[in-house]
């Protein structure tokens, strides 16, 4: 139904046409209709819909493979626009290129949100320290994939932690007061299904000798 909202909504608002144009300027006319376009696009896509065949197609790529809605549809559309260059002219597609990487910007963060989670892997010799500093700060639980042990060949511990983009930094201050040492990994998580409980926190998981 979202689907088939978006696809009428969009015939239906092709005829109407604007009094007057915002700008003459075609790079304005590029990055601005592109955020609007991004926009736009973004929401029907958030919210389960589709306006044509290239989102139906990026939707599909976006759950198989690892690359995002904007990236497919920039990639699609930048396809189509490179065969138009040679039909419409190459100042025309170059600025549609523009337009289009701007609309691909605007849709990631209108599908994923600004509130983007990161995946945070730490190596320390304190990760039980940092696991409770990490708690205290987000109030969320940590997964303990290996315990600190000093009797091991490989004493440090493993943990992982999913933050969201606005609290990287201070995780990472803090991590820093308890370890100076600690080895930290930052990731963008893609997608983010479930929730951990403190129930199911791994405890010391290796392989069996």
């Amino acid at each position: 139904m979202y689907s088939v909202m978006g696809i009428v909504m969009l015939a239906a608002l092709t005829v109407v046409r604007a009094p007057h144009s915002l700008t003459d300027v075609p790079i304005l006319a590029a990055v601005f209709g592109g955020m609007i376009v991004g926009i736009g696009v973004g929401i029907v896509v958030r919210y389960g819909g589709i306006i044509d065949g290239a989102d139906t197609i990026a939707l599909i790529i976006d759950r198989v493979t690892v690359f995002s809605v904007g990236e497919a549809i920039m990639t699609i559309n930048g396809i189509i626009i490179t065969v138009a260059g040679f039909v419409f002219g190459w100042d025309a597609a170059m600025y549609s290129l523009i337009a289009y990487f701007v609309a691909h910007k605007a849709i990631d963060v209108m599908v994923d949100g600004l509130n983007e989670s990161r995946t945070m892997w730490i190596v320390s010799l304190q990760v039980r320290n940092i696991g409770k500093v990490i708690n205290e700060l987000i109030e969320e639980p940590v997964t303990y994939v290996k315990e600190s042990n000093p009797r091991d060949h490989e004493p440090h511990g493993v943990m992982l932690a999913v933050i969201t983009r606005f609290e990287e930094e201070k995780v990472k201050n803090a991590i820093r007061k308890v370890d100076p040492r600690a080895y930290i990994v930052v990731t963008s998580a893609h997608e983010v299904i479930g929730r951990i409980s403190e129930g199911s926190l791994y405890r010391d998981v290796r392989p069996p000798a």
